[in-house]
This record gives C-alpha cells, sequence and structure tokens, in this order.
C-alpha cells in the first residue's frame, strides 16, 4: 500500500515538473538539494525526476550528483537520529516486542551496521531502516559512511541512465 503512495507522489510530482518545470529548474541546484533532502525522509518523494530534468537541462553532473547525494544522506541521517531519539520502552510499550526480540536484533546487526546502512537508499523501506539503526543505537559513524556510499551509487546510477536516455532521444 505504501509503494502505491509513493509512486502516486511520484507521478504527481512529474507532472508538476511537467507543468511547472522553468521555475523548478530556475531554482536550481537548491531545490535539488532541498528534493534529494526531502526525499530522504518519511516524506513519500522523488528527486530522481528533479535530477534527470536538471541534467537534461545541461546542468553540471558533479554539482548535480555532489548536491542530491548530500541532500539526500542528510535526510537519511535526520532520520537515523529521529530513530536516535526514540527509546526501547516505547517500542516494547506501543509496538508490543519485546525486550528480548530488540537485544536480539540490536546482536543480529552489530557488525554489519555499513552493509544495512547501505540499503537506506532503497525507496519506502529505506527511511524505515535508517529510523531502526536509529533506535538500535548502532554506530554512527558506520551507518553514516554505508547511507552516504549507498546513497551516492543511486545517484550515479540514475544520472548515468538518465543521460544514456538523453543521448538515445537527441
Amino acid at each position: 500500500m505504501q509503494q502505491q503512495y509513493f509512486y502516486g507522489d511520484t507521478l504527481i510530482f512529474l507532472l508538476l515538473c511537467l507543468k511547472n518545470y522553468k521555475m523548478l529548474f530556475e531554482s536550481g541546484y537548491f531545490a535539488l538539494f532541498l528534493a534529494s533532502f526531502l526525499a530522504a525522509t518519511v516524506v513519500p518523494f522523488s528527486s530522481e525526476a528533479l535530477l534527470s530534468g536538471m541534467l537534461a537541462t545541461n546542468y553540471n553532473l558533479y554539482w548535480c550528483l555532489g548536491l542530491a547525494t548530500l541532500g539526500n544522506w542528510l535526510g537519511g541521517m535526520s532520520s537515523y537520529g529521529l530513530g536516535w531519539l526514540g527509546k526501547t520502552k516505547w517500542i516494547e510499550k506501543y509496538l508490543k516486542i519485546k525486550h528480548q526480540q530488540i537485544e536480539k536484533t540490536r546482536k543480529m546487526v552489530s557488525g554489519k551496521e555499513l552493509w544495512i546502512a547501505l540499503f537506506c537508499w532503497l525507496p519506502g523501506v529505506g527511511d524505515v531502516i535508517a529510523v531502526i539503526l536509529g533506535l538500535l543505537k548502532v554506530n554512527v559513524w558506520l551507518v553514516s559512511i554505508g547511507m552516504f556510499i549507498g546513497k551516492l551509487i543511486r545517484y550515479v546510477v540514475w544520472a548515468l541512465i538518465t543521460l544514456k536516455v538523453i543521448t538515445w532521444i537527441s
């Protein structure tokens, strides 16, 4: 159900881009940074459409990749931070998860923080992964590095696909 909501919002965003493309692309790099930040929070939003549009209108590839990655990483780290603020007591009380299960999960994640954080780029579940890593109070440096690498790879792949499509169309 959440994926339908995510894709529905993405479609609406694309339509708004087509309708108001000049306003969106004139605001440039800041808009890309902000869109990328929002896309990495619990707000269902897609920054890839804006990245593609900016690349199609000859914005600098490296600035676009850098700002999209930075914004998305900071948004993901804010989700991690929200999780960090959470308390184990709340998980036990409201989600009815026993303390033993929380500790078992913490031990299972231990040593794999970086690899798990790589998947924070995934639509729909990436935000949840970031919050859970924060709730489990795992190593912030490993999460930070893994999340950054994952998000960078995501945008590089997306940009390469976009540029390939642009060359096919041209």
